[in-house]
């Protein structure tokens, strides 16, 4: 049996900051607005408060998060910023990665490395795993709520024997020059292995091409017909409801898509079947729709970067991790597949996904003799896996809405 060893690598997350835009604080701050008036001297004062907390204390606008040591196998460890609107204008909350260090490796992000691309690098280019989830792009005046989050996570068996051991090297080396420089300056200050600095700012919301959309946040429930394509107001026949599984809906974005009610009436077939079955479930409809794929689903359960996991039999398991890139859903997916694994996520992140004891059919394949299908495990946990596709499965489908084909109006779209 081949030795291992257990590798530690000195995080030292005092340097991963959240530093806030200026115009975010934890004290009452007032900004005027021009606006309409009626008088020319007439201004209208609105209130910006954007309160941050952590374990229901508020933090200041510089939040410092430490950890000692980092190494295979260790649990995952997380630290979560709570995000609350008191004040009467809704505002649009965003995040970007400014700089990290991975030992001596510097990036700093810039028009040749955007945030986006340093973050899927940080999630899935090393053995040891950084995440970061904004769980709401928007939050409403007064009430409006959010979370942001960072984890950080080292499976103990990754498939991937020869990074760990390549990063396990260096990471000793980098510790080992940093302790031999502070033996020879005590005014030497070890460096941590790693350091991240992210940039969290929470914006008067302003509508522009590039704004999240406010009416078709992620995971909110709006009730469509596909039969006639048009929002309607009351369950029918034809009145569904569904819910909006786009993680950032911009204004500028053409189309919605939207998951129906997973406990609604559909019809149920082998695989072999799944196509004449999936055009009896949607005659009749008007709207564009298509198969409910993996891709769908992992965009959507990724999105909590602590509890959604790859876990395979000869594997540790995994956080699934960043995926606003379509290739590493489909690396992610191969991965799955090579060692019979499978995708889980907790019910109560995503109760719309939340099946019954039935299993549904996904519209991509497995293997020769499986397809991807979704069913719970228990109460807790459901799950994204191979299933035979002699088995019997119910089919749903994903309606695709144009905006230029529909009218919304906030106060007829909800359920």
């Amino acid at each position: 049996m081949k030795k291992r060893h257990k590798l530690y690598l000195k995080l030292n997350l005092i340097s991963l900051f959240f530093i806030v835009a200026s115009f975010i604080f934890t004290t009452l701050a007032w900004f005027a607005y021009s606006g309409l008036s009626k008088l020319e001297t007439e201004i209208d004062v609105k209130a910006w408060y954007i309160e941050l907390s952590k374990s229901g204390e508020t933090v200041s606008n510089n939040v410092v998060i430490s950890l000692p040591t980092i190494y295979p196998g260790m649990d995952t460890v997380s630290e979560v910023i709570d995000i609350q609107n008191f004040g009467d204008s809704d505002a649009e909350l965003s995040y970007k990665i400014i700089s990290a260090r991975i030992l001596n490796d510097e990036f700093v992000t810039s028009e040749e490395l955007d945030s986006d691309t340093l973050e899927d690098t940080l999630s899935h280019e090393y053995p040891f795993h950084v995440n970061i989830g904004l769980s709401n792009k928007v939050v409403l005046a007064e009430t409006g709520t959010g979370s942001f989050e960072v984890s950080v996570s080292w499976p103990l068996d990754s498939g991937n024997d020869s990074l760990d051991s390549e990063w396990g090297k260096n990471a000793y080396q980098f510790d080992k020059n940093e302790k031999f420089q502070k033996q020879f300056n005590s005014k030497y200050v070890i460096r941590p292995s790693i350091q991240i600095v992210i940039n969290v700012t929470a914006e008067q919301y302003v509508e522009s091409e590039k704004s999240s959309s406010r009416d078709y946040v992620f995971g909110k429930k709006i009730l469509f017909d596909p039969v006639n394509n048009k929002f309607c107001t009351e369950l029918s026949t034809t009145c569904m409801s569904t819910t909006v599984i786009d993680a950032n809906n911009k204004l500028n974005s053409e189309t919605i898509t939207l998951l129906p009610n997973i406990y609604s009436t559909y019809e149920s077939s082998t695989y072999d079947e799944y196509q004449n079955t999936f055009n009896r479930v949607t005659n009749g409809w008007t709207v564009e729709h298509r198969s409910l794929t993996v891709s769908d689903l992992l965009k959507v359960i990724s999105t909590d970067v602590k509890n959604s996991y790859l876990v395979a039999p000869t594997l540790s398991n995994s956080i699934i991790g960043n995926m606003k890139n379509s290739n590493r859903i489909t690396e992610i997916t191969n991965k799955a597949i090579s060692y019979n694994g499978y995708f889980t996520f907790l019910n109560d992140k995503f109760k719309y996904l939340y099946t019954s004891n039935s299993c549904y059919w996904l519209g991509d394949n497995y293997n020769d003799n499986q397809a991807f299908a979704l069913t719970k495990i228990d109460t807790i946990t459901s799950k994204i896996y191979g299933e035979d596709k002699s088995s019997i499965c119910e089919v749903m489908p994903v309606i695709i809405v144009k905006k230029s084909d529909v009218i919304v109006t906030n106060e007829t779209n909800d359920l």
